[in-house]
């Protein structure tokens, strides 16, 4: 179990775990509060279940991800485990929501956004779950 929270001095980690804590904070506080114009809880679940099939209970972990992983990333506090969730979401959004709008973020009117924001996502979930929480972390305190 010590593996979960093995992780070296890394100042590289802090910059990962707080760009992915900011992001999926925000991201998180729209989905499951409705903030920023998001929809809440209830009409989120069931956007993903009507447009992509996503079981109830496989998107309320969805979003227990999204807010699990902005405190844990924030704190340093079960990096991997925390990653390893948010690596699952957003490896969901970037093959159901984004993968048939091809590669670039940015596209022409009318059409949705590419892989290329989820991609970076999911790439950045899997450095800090291979690297672990890194220097000021709780994790790092544990694991010494």
């Amino acid at each position: 179990m010590d593996w979960i929270f093995q992780t070296d001095g890394s100042f590289s980690y802090v910059f990962l775990r707080f760009g992915l804590a900011l992001t999926f904070f925000a991201h998180s506080s729209q989905q499951a509060l409705g903030w920023h114009g998001g929809k809440g809880v209830k009409d989120q679940l069931a956007n993903w279940n009507q447009k992509y099939h996503v079981p109830i209970a496989l998107g309320i972990f969805g979003l227990f991800s999204e807010v699990f992983g902005a405190v844990s990333m924030t704190l340093g506090f079960l990096v991997r485990p925390a990653a390893f969730c948010l690596a699952g979401f957003i490896a969901m959004a970037l093959f159901l929501g984004h993968w048939s709008n091809g590669f670039f973020l940015a596209q022409r009117h009318g059409r949705g956004s590419g892989i290329e924001y989820t991609l970076a996502l999911l790439l950045m979930t899997l450095a800090v779950l291979v690297g672990g929480a890194g220097a000021l972390s709780i994790d790092r305190l544990l694991s010494r």
